[in-house]
């Protein structure tokens, strides 16, 4: 037996460094998507026109969400109604767990946070709108709209009190979200509203298409609620159940 050639352990030296380049590359990918962000596929049109289906989108999770944020949380409780549960490739289920693939999981939703803990959500006011502890909210900059117009802020009635530890969410797309107010006549009226520890985050950006590329801000509107009248009760407070 003879040693290999001086070329020959070149070549090995170098993929033996390739290969260590790709393997931490996979370990800080992984790591960024459990601890940092985790990019998703939206799967639905429940949030055009803010976000189109087969938008690539990253939901950050070392930040902070707030009323007015799009955030992307599991499933509270059957809200979703399909069977898919996203990519069947292993190959790519593997990159999809390390983060170089979106999650394709249909088991995620995206949705606008309208209520928090404690607030009392409302429509419609004499004008139509969506109220907040009182506010009116002025949704023009997000709700959908096409060539007939904006649709309406919510075509059925409700006003609930939201439960500690729990969101109230509504898609941009009003008639085409079984958002929050689908979910009041089930067999717990929790199933309404959205456990905070079930959100994975808040959308922060849109990635791809590259035409779409943008970063996605808080309302302006969403600043002038003001803070609930008391604390967050602890079971949900559904004094006008909306039924879908």
């Amino acid at each position: 037996m003879t040693d290999r050639s001086p070329a020959g352990r070149r070549f090995l030296g170098g993929l033996k460094e390739v290969l260590l380049v790709v393997l931490g590359a996979l370990i800080i990918s992984a790591l960024l998507r459990a601890f940092v962000f985790e990019p998703f596929t939206i799967p639905s049109g429940s949030m055009q026109n803010t976000l189109q289906v087969n938008d690539k989108v990253v939901a950050q999770k070392i930040t902070d969400f707030k009323r007015g944020d799009v955030i992307v949380f599991s499933d509270p409780g059957q809200w979703v109604t399909g069977t898919g549960t996203g990519r069947t490739n292993p190959a790519a289920k593997a990159l999809e767990f390390i983060g170089v693939l979106p999650n394709s999981s249909e088991d995620f939703l995206t949705k606008r946070v309208i209520g928090l803990p404690g607030d009392r959500v409302k429509c419609c006011d004499a004008e139509g709108r969506v109220t907040v502890n009182g506010a009116a909210l002025d949704e023009g900059e997000y709700l959908y709209a096409d060539a007939a117009g904006p649709v309406r802020p919510s075509e059925m009635e409700f006003e609930v009190v939201v439960p500690r530890n729990h969101l109230f969410v509504l898609g941009d797309h009003r008639n085409a979200s079984a958002d929050s107010r689908c979910h009041m006549d089930g067999p717990s009226a929790t199933n309404a509203f959205v456990p905070t520890d079930y959100v994975v985050g808040a959308v922060g950006m849109i990635v791809a298409p590259f035409e779409r590329w943008q970063q996605l801000h808080t309302p302006e509107v969403f600043a002038g609620i003001p803070q609930p009248e008391g604390d967050a009760p602890t079971a949900p407070e559904i004094i006008v159940a909306s039924h879908c």
